[in-house]
Order: structure tokens, then C-alpha cells, then sequence
């Protein structure tokens, strides 16, 4: 079993194994902001950042998120299709290059090598994929979906959250949560 396996058969037990301490860090990051950010930190924040901390309040209880950490929530993430099959299913990594304990290799998309690479690390002898590694290529792919929509960043998120869950989002997303 490796990640792309996990993702598709839907073990996200399975799956958070194979991320490295990077991706778990940034988990536990979102899971802070989801907690603590109010709507003028939420401003200051990519929009892939705000995206996930606004679809993690709109998508799950306030209660649920005071019982997770990076892991746990990567793993909701995936049961909840919020990290979907999608993601993965027509994705695979060539080109693969090691140096010591780093290594990168080449995202194909259907068999055909593309212009980005995702990091891997060897962490407690087993290596581990860095999904923030291409963070940086799906902001600049989101925002430019968001400029052809002709929305505001902001609409755009409400209108996607909305057409992901069949349920339009309220004001208090914009608001830290309380226990």
C-alpha cells in the first residue's frame, strides 16, 4: 500500500503514514487558524489556507475540531472526501532523484511527465511525501480559476464551499470558535 493507494481505497489511516512531519505541520498550522483565526487574520492568509480553514468550519463540528491534531485531521479530510480521489487517481511521480535524504520526482499526469515536483524526505528510515512541495503550483492554479469565475476570492470560496456540501455558509465561518 502507498499513498496513492490509501487515498483511492479510502484508508486515510493508511494514507497519513506516508505524509511527512512538513504536511503534518501545516495540518496542525490550518487546525490553530481554524480555531483562532478571525476574519481579518483570514484576510491576510493565501487563498488556499483560507479555503481550508474555512471549509473545515463550514464541513465539521466545532466539537470534533477541538478533538483533532494534524493526523487526525488529515485523516477526517480524507473520509470526508475534502482530500479526494480526485487528487490522485490520474497521478502518479516519475524521474524520481535522491540526495542523502531528500528526493524529488516528477508528477505525471496520465503517463505524461509535468512541470512539477514533489519533495520527499526519509523520516524514522521510510520515505514520506512533502504534499506542500506543490502547494505553491495549486494557489497560483486556483487563483487563476478565480480570476476567470469573475468573483471575488471571497465568493468564489462561499460559492464552492456551497456547491461542495449543498450548503450556503454563514457568517459565523468568519469567526474563531469557541469550545
Amino acid at each position: 500500500m502507498n499513498y496513492r493507494s490509501a487515498i483511492l481505497n479510502d484508508r486515510g489511516e493508511d494514507a497519513v503514514q506516508y505524509l511527512d512531519s512538513r504536511t503534518v505541520a501545516y495540518y496542525d498550522y490550518i487546525l490553530a487558524q481554524t480555531i483562532t483565526a478571525d476574519s481579518s487574520k483570514l484576510a491576510t492568509f493565501s487563498t488556499m489556507d483560507k479555503l481550508m480553514v474555512l471549509m473545515i468550519r463550514h464541513r465539521i463540528d466545532t466539537t470534533t475540531i477541538f478533538s483533532l491534531d494534524g493526523k487526525k485531521l488529515i485523516v477526517l479530510a480524507i473520509q470526508l472526501g475534502m482530500i479526494g480521489k480526485n487528487s490522485v487517481i490520474n497521478n502518479s511521480v516519475s524521474e524520481v532523484k535522491i540526495d542523502q535524504d531528500f528526493a524529488r520526482g516528477q508528477l505525471a499526469v496520465k503517463g505524461k511527465p509535468q512541470p512539477v515536483y514533489f519533495h520527499f524526505y526519509r523520516e524514522e528510515k521510510h520515505w514520506k511525501i512533502d504534499l506542500t512541495s506543490i502547494f505553491p503550483l495549486g494557489e497560483t492554479a486556483f487563483n487563476s480559476v478565480i480570476v476567470e469565475s469573475k468573483l471575488s476570492h471571497d465568493d468564489f470560496i462561499f460559492d464552492l464551499l456551497t456547491r461542495l456540501s449543498g450548503i450556503k455558509p454563514d457568517g459565523k465561518i468568519w469567526l474563531p470558535l469557541k469550545k
